[in-house]
């Protein structure tokens, strides 16, 4: 194999690797997809017939089978409740369904890259790039359950973050791009009016999009932390109480206590995951990153002072106003929002309409 034809064969094993992962991510996220459906219906079974249980031992002639079976159930159904809100089935679907989806992009990218070095040389470079992808999209949606899995219940919400960091570069005076609003020859599509609504652009996610779906992201958090904590403890109560069914005076309340607490601990189980309590975190988690990484590209072009190595200005401007719901027309109104005399308080809408 010649020199100049390596870069290429790397590129092609990425490619593969990349498609491999995807089915790889597909397969698990289904499987995960029916541990949700699966352990919530068992659960949920084994909570009720237990609470049905403690209600008629009172009455029954072999009251002590049926308390003990209504233990057994009710603990049983504490610790699969406990184990099952530890991992957060429907998150971990939804981290696969997500990663599915970033793999086969990666792999479009790079196939797309194979057919463009045809005509153009592939450079080390350009397997570096691809190599980091690989390596951030592991990071962040890894495969493993148990060690790696992510933390379903962090202290600090952060954005899901898929991509590789940019090297730091050293801050320089931007090129004059000449009179507003025209386009320069040699000013790769770049004008001060773009410039500005992509400076608008970026303040508004910033002070918007990212932060609103941070903000419910820690409620629903909480809530899911609330609810992971309820259920056991409820079936848990629940199971203690059928002990002293029978027992005398206190076994009428037992037996009480323990269909009450068997009957909450399921509705709590069904809010969470029929729900999808976790699913929806990691959703919000993702939107976030989603315009953590639009900030991102905006802030490398914009500090790029060659003009000649950003993204070409109009092709940048028309994927920005895509991933954002919008027409190129709509991204005029927010040049206005780069004025340093426009507070945070003040804007209003949202960059994003597409989600």
């Amino acid at each position: 194999v010649d020199g100049g034809s390596v870069p290429v064969e790397k590129l092609r094993a990425i490619a593969d690797a990349a498609a491999d992962r995807a089915e790889m991510h597909d397969i698990i996220g289904r499987q995960r997809d029916n541990w949700n459906h699966l352990l919530l219906h068992s659960t949920n079974s084994l909570t009720l017939a237990a609470s049905v249980m403690a209600a008629l031992a009172p009455a029954a002639p072999g009251v002590l089978a049926l308390k003990a079976s209504a233990g057994v159930l009710l603990a049983s159904a504490a610790v699969t409740m406990a184990a099952v809100n530890k991992i957060q089935p429907s998150q971990l679907a939804e981290e696969q369904r997500n990663a599915t989806r970033l793999w086969r992009e990666l792999e479009r990218d790079v196939r797309a890259a194979l057919a463009l070095g045809a005509h153009t040389t592939t450079t080390k470079d350009d397997v570096q790039e691809a190599m980091d992808r690989v390596l951030a999209l592991d990071a962040a949606y890894p495969l493993p359950l148990l060690p790696g899995m992510l933390e379903k219940f962090p202290k600090a919400v952060e954005p899901a973050r898929w991509w590789p960091r940019r090297r730091a570069a050293q801050p320089k005076r931007l090129r004059s791009l000449g009179r507003r609003g025209s386009v320069a020859t040699g000013n790769n599509g770049w004008t001060q009016d773009l410039e500005e609504e992509m400076r608008g652009i970026l303040r508004v996610i910033k002070a918007k999009d990212e932060q609103e779906f941070l903000t419910v992201g820690k409620l629903v958090l909480n809530l899911n932390r609330g609810l992971a904590v309820a259920g056991p403890a409820l079936a848990g109560t629940a199971a203690l109480a059928s002990v002293f069914i029978g027992s005398g005076e206190a076994g009428t309340w037992a037996s009480g206590a323990a269909v009450f607490g068997g009957a909450l601990a399921a509705a709590v189980n069904t809010m969470e995951h029929g729900g999808q309590m976790g699913m929806l975190f990691e959703l919000l988690r993702n939107c976030a990153g989603f315009y953590r990484k639009i900030q991102e590209d905006i802030e490398a072009n914009l500090g790029e002072p060659d003009l000649e190595r950003r993204e070409g200005g109009e092709v940048f401007a028309t994927k920005v106003a895509l991933k954002l719901g919008r027409s190129l027309s709509d991204l005029k109104q927010f040049r206005k929002m780069a004025s340093p005399s426009v507070r945070d308080e003040d804007i209003e809408e949202f960059a994003g309409k597409l989600f």
